[in-house]
């Protein structure tokens, strides 16, 4: 018997808008070209959207807070954010996409994945795709983009960096493990400094070091976390490229002219439960999980979650299970928070969830 054919190499791009909001107001205000562009709103609770390379060579860097930025970089340009303009040149790129892919992955509105293994604009590689979407991008919005091939998407999303701004690179399969061997560990997505202090602190600075170590090792260190770590080392990315995935969380958050005590957030839970439930409403899904979020003075960052038995059935019953929540804030009555956010989880259609509940409802269905 004949056996069946292997299937295709995958060929994915990852497009990375350069410095996507800045470069939007330097292209709508020709005085900003050249300078230092933060955009953020002014003042003492603000965090920086997005920064011009201009302004990135001072050290700024998006959601560093604003006041850093300002003395960081004294010249800066602020600028505050106008998401209806970002969100309208958003779509222009991504009508772009579409027009070589159905197989498209929107990341936020300035990065995408695009599995273009057979795109359907009849271009004869990866590349040529990759290359076309960048020209028409520049011709279109007259702004830049950076692109990354390679066979998956954690590589793809790699080989977008390299070159950035206004770059592309390519990791063909046959590159793959001589391209990874003398990245550092922090390179790989999901590792951050402290991660990357763990694993120094165990000999591993390199992706090579880390291919080096087996498994059992580093599951049994890192848990799942490790197993990710061991294929990633060896260039393994099987997730597809998922085009219009259903909504997994939606949230709402608020930060305060004055840092405030747990106990007077009443006020500020409330409003914004309301505001996420009408946002989750529009979805059109039912969620189950409650999510409270709470930044302290000191910038640290706290969430604590409930899955009730029944999903909450109104704004109010969020409210009431977010503001339980802070029961579990196992922090000093002193600590003084800055930032507060409620939010919903654990997304599934409405038939998706009377299943599950027939599943421990229904006749002849034990709990015990």
């Amino acid at each position: 018997m004949a056996e069946d054919a292997a299937p295709p190499q995958r060929k994915i791009i990852h497009v990375d808008m350069d410095a996507f909001y800045a470069s939007v107001e330097q292209r709508d205000d020709p005085s900003l070209r050249g300078r230092p562009v933060v955009v953020a709103w002014r003042g003492a609770r603000s965090v920086v959207c997005a920064a011009s390379y201009e302004a990135r060579k001072f050290g700024v860097r998006s959601a560093m807070p604003a006041l850093r930025a300002e003395r960081l970089c004294p010249d800066a340009v602020f600028v505050p954010p106008d998401f209806t303009r970002y969100k309208a040149v958003s779509r222009q790129v991504r009508a772009i996409m579409l027009a070589h892919t159905e197989r498209v992955e929107p990341l936020s509105l300035d990065e995408a994945y695009l599995d273009v293994t057979a795109a359907r604009s009849g271009l004869p590689s990866a590349t040529a795709v990759a290359e076309a979407i960048r020209a028409r991008i520049r011709e279109e919005t007259a702004l830049t983009a950076s692109a990354g091939v390679a066979p998956n998407k954690f590589l793809a999303k790699i080989a977008s960096d390299w070159r950035k701004p206004d770059g592309l690179f390519v990791i063909r399969p046959r590159q793959v493990e001589a391209f990874l061997t003398p990245l550092p560990v922090g390179r790989i997505p999901g590792v951050g400094k402290v991660m990357q202090g763990k694993l120094e602190a165990l000999g591993i600075a390199t992706v090579g070091d880390l291919r080096g170590r087996p498994l059992e090792e580093l599951q049994q260190r890192f848990g799942s976390f490790g197993a990710a770590l061991y294929r990633r080392a060896r260039g393994i990315d099987e997730r597809p490229v998922e085009p219009d995935q259903p909504v997994q969380s939606v949230s709402s958050e608020d930060t305060f002219a004055e840092d405030l005590p747990l106990d007077a957030l009443d006020a500020q839970i409330r409003a914004l439960a309301d505001k996420t439930w009408q946002a989750a409403r529009k979805t059109g899904r039912v969620a189950r999980t409650v999510v409270l979020k709470l930044k302290t003075a000191q910038f640290r960052i706290l969430t604590r979650s409930l899955t009730p038995d029944a999903p909450p059935a109104s704004a109010q019953a969020l409210a009431e299970i977010a503001l339980g929540l802070r029961t579990r804030v196992q922090l000093p009555d002193s600590t003084r928070y800055r930032l507060v956010g409620v939010g919903l989880a654990g997304f599934s259609e409405p038939d998706e969830l009377a299943v599950q509940a027939d599943l421990f409802t229904g006749s002849g269905v034990s709990g015990e």
